[in-house]
């Protein structure tokens, strides 16, 4: 199963990698016009029409190779066997009992004193109506 995959993922790089080559190959729609008037390109490797449908033709015949195996990867990469029933957050590790009691003791405690430290509160600051005290002076 592992070589049917690897060879599937090998068959759509080349294949989308002689797509790019292809399509970079073809002229635009405008390229069409520029020769009715002689620019010139009209005497290209494959003719005036042959290009475009030679081309074209080939990109189609790679675009249904491509599809077809990335339909198959998603085929056989779906199919991997379930390791557990359930989803996948009753999958999960329990925490373990050290964290689950470290969590549980106060933050503001110094190792080697038995009690916690007071928090303190600190007053809230008198703030005016308009927030001009909020600006820093000099």
């Amino acid at each position: 199963m592992n070589v049917l995959l690897t060879l599937l993922l090998a068959v759509q790089i080349l294949t989308a990698l002689g797509m790019i080559g292809l399509i970079l190959l073809q002229h635009g729609k405008g390229a069409d016009m520029g020769a009715a008037f002689g620019s010139g390109s009209s005497g290209s490797l494959f003719g005036a029409s042959g290009s475009a449908n030679f081309l074209s033709r080939s990109t189609a015949a790679l675009a249904t190779v491509f599809f077809v195996s990335t339909l198959a990867l998603a085929y056989f990469g779906g199919s991997r066997p379930v390791s557990s029933g359930g989803s996948v957050l009753e999958r999960t590790a329990a925490p373990a009992p050290a964290a689950a009691a470290s969590a549980a003791a106060p933050v503001n405690q110094i190792p080697g004193l038995g009690a916690p430290l007071p928090v303190p509160v600190a007053p809230a600051p008198a703030v005016g109506a308009s927030g001009a005290a909020l600006i820093p002076t000099k």
